[in-house]
């Protein structure tokens, strides 16, 4: 198994600098010991309850990218505290990682309250994703009731799934014209696979009407 190691101290006092030092070698014995390929090895000094630790992010990043399946640490304060902590074990369960601790000789054991925390936040964003999914749909059929035809369009989107960043402009404007919102706009724009937010579809359609020659 491919792990990445975790070691975290708060301050930079002398003797936390040593325990950093202490934490990695401890790391590496146990990984050593389990037969784990170690491929990414991080230590910092970081609070537990900041969520954005490069150190930490970078691990997250690699776990994504199938670099590895699985963080070590001593124990799960070095992962993080309060919230961050949770936010953190959430986003690791959803990438379908795992993370071990020496403290507890394998897997990271949470309490039943942070069990049935995690388990409210995957429903609660399962909830959000079929609500997003619900509203693109919608937007969708709206925009071809108002005669927006998406198949003409797809040409603007690139072979192999890639998305395209340069929104179509033409079609904004037809739709702001049949009377569609910003955020209905935007979720119609990431039904035919453009990166679109509401907040991006109004601030091209305010500069292009910024071009227009003023009226009479």
């Amino acid at each position: 198994m491919n792990v990445g190691l975790y070691a975290r101290v708060s301050t930079e006092r002398k003797e936390q600098k040593t325990s950093l030092r202490r934490q990695a070698e401890e790391l590496r014995q146990y990984a050593a010991q389990n037969g784990w390929t170690v491929v990414r090895e991080i230590a910092e000094q970081e609070s537990g309850f900041e969520l954005e630790r490069p150190g930490l992010l970078t691990l997250l990043e690699a776990m994504s990218d199938g670099e590895l399946t699985a963080i070590l640490v001593q124990d799960e304060s070095r992962l993080g505290r309060g919230n961050s902590k949770i936010a953190l074990l959430h986003q690791i369960r959803k990438l379908e990682g795992k993370v071990f601790s020496l403290d507890n000789q394998g897997e990271l054991k949470v309490s039943e309250m942070e069990g049935m925390v995690l388990e409210i936040l995957a429903v609660v964003e399962e909830y959000q994703r079929r609500l997003t999914n619900h509203k693109i749909s919608r937007g969708m059929q709206r925009a071809i009731a108002e005669g927006f035809r998406p198949e003409h369009n797809l040409k603007n989107t690139d072979q192999g799934g890639r998305k395209r960043n340069d929104l179509p402009m033409e079609e904004i404007i037809k739709l702001r014209r049949k009377k569609l919102t910003f955020e209905e706009i935007a979720l119609t724009l990431r039904g035919l696979g453009y990166e679109a937010s509401r907040a991006t579809v109004h601030r091209r359609y305010r500069e292009y009407m910024e071009t227009l020659p003023e009226n009479g």
